[in-house]
């Protein structure tokens, strides 16, 4: 059975549906059970699935977040917030946050 798809709205404002895909990340589907890139990729739609705060850009045909610092810059291809500085690699053990002021990661040790 084919899931059935209802285009509803928040309120009544007029404005335009946009499809998009839940599990569309950076440009990327991925599969709902296994959390890994889908085999059929025709499904990322918009580059994110937008959230509140959120803008459609129809030139990139894509959604993105606000700028969350000043020093980062729009990646194109995934239309995701880059830093000036990778994130560290021993993010898995270490909490992290950006100081924009310095341009550099602080570990909230």
């Amino acid at each position: 059975m084919e899931p059935e798809f209802l285009e509803t709205f928040v309120d009544e404002t007029p404005g335009e549906w946009i499809q998009c895909s839940y599990n569309t990340r950076g440009g990327v589907h991925y599969d709902p059970e296994t959390r890994e890139p889908s085999a059929d990729q025709t499904k990322a739609l918009r580059k994110n699935y937008p959230s509140i705060g959120f803008t459609y850009d129809p030139v990139r045909d894509a959604f993105f977040s606000q700028q969350p610092y000043n020093s980062w810059t729009l990646n194109e291809d995934t239309c995701m917030w880059e830093p000036p500085v990778p994130y560290p690699t021993d993010a898995d053990t270490v909490l992290y946050a950006w100081n924009d002021q310095d341009q550099i990661w602080k570990s909230n040790d």
